[in-house]
């Protein structure tokens, strides 16, 4: 990463904050949808973490901290968008048959793999959001640590005790 182009992005320069975005801009990705798990939720995630960015750039203290703090707003923007989508809305008849229609889309595209969201929502928040980092993003411990503001050995605990919990739940109690 160029501290120099994150010093330029804190003077107000749009476009070096735009290059720092775009070097990661697949990162970002990944990371959305394994939060939010729909392109149009993940692309709309980003959008709000690219105006915080922008608003917010003048407190970052370390300019090489960036990325960690980048993923780590982008993280709380999924976590207010996961909170809004799930408040209760009244739909008309049409929009309630859209929406199964799209989950029904949603369920064919995934029906030969393992719902791996679904066995995740067995653990903690906390554990689940852990593994996601982990295996979803490939990011190592310390960049968790960063994020979550938790030390290294809080996120190798969260991901040991997560998969074990994943494995007795996928494969049972057997003694092999």
């Amino acid at each position: 990463m160029d501290v120099r182009m994150v010093k330029k992005a804190k003077k107000g320069n749009k476009e070096a904050l735009l290059n720092l975005i775009l070097s990661r801009k697949d990162d970002y990705y990944r990371l959305a949808f394994s939060y939010m798990r729909k392109e149009e939720d993940a692309l709309d995630v980003m959008e709000d973490m690219i105006v915080k960015l922008y608003e917010n750039i003048h407190l970052l203290k370390n300019n090489k901290s960036f990325y960690s703090w980048s993923n780590k707003i982008l993280i709380n923007c999924c976590h207010t968008a996961y909170r809004n989508r799930n408040k209760t809305i009244l739909l008309g008849e049409q929009e309630i048959e859209n929406t199964l229609k799209d989950e029904q889309n949603d369920f064919d595209r995934i029906e030969t793999q393992i719902d791996i969201n679904k066995l995740l929502s067995y653990l903690n928040e906390k554990q689940a959001e852990a593994i996601r980092l982990r295996y979803f993003n490939d990011l190592d411990f310390q960049t968790i640590a960063d994020i979550t503001g938790n030390s290294v050995g809080t996120i190798k605990s969260r991901v040991f005790y997560g998969l074990k919990k994943l494995h007795t739940l996928y494969r049972g109690d057997r003694n092999e």
